[in-house]
């Protein structure tokens, strides 16, 4: 992945409507959800709901289908997972964390210390 795919991709997602709606389509998997099924389960007017829709399209994170009079909008989990990859690939300096893959966790304790 690019660095300005990234870029574009995490801007989409630096919206809270966009960010719901994403989230939506994650839970949905991969039978997707129509623009109404959307609107109705994030309670959001369907014209702004079809302008975060395009901007997720867009950039690349969100897949648009025709299926008869329908719309579906599925999340495109192989960019998600190739966003999720640029973010954690050179994590703890290509050091294995001792955490799941995808998964990234600094191994270096916290130098903060617990107020008395």
């Amino acid at each position: 992945m690019e660095e300005t795919d990234a870029i574009q991709q995490l801007a989409a997602l630096a919206q809270a409507m966009r960010l719901r709606v994403f989230k939506a389509l994650v839970v949905a998997g991969p039978e997707g959800l129509t623009p109404g099924q959307l609107a109705e389960s994030l309670e959001a007017a369907p014209a702004t709901l079809s302008f975060h829709l395009k901007e997720l399209t867009h950039a690349g994170l969100v897949s648009q289908e025709r299926d008869g009079r329908n719309l579906i909008y599925r999340a495109n989990f192989e960019q998600m997972n190739a966003l999720l990859s640029y973010l954690t690939e050179h994590c703890c300096q290509g050091a294995a964390c001792g955490v799941a893959p995808g998964r990234c966790a600094p191994t270096k304790p916290s130098t903060r210390r617990k107020a008395s």
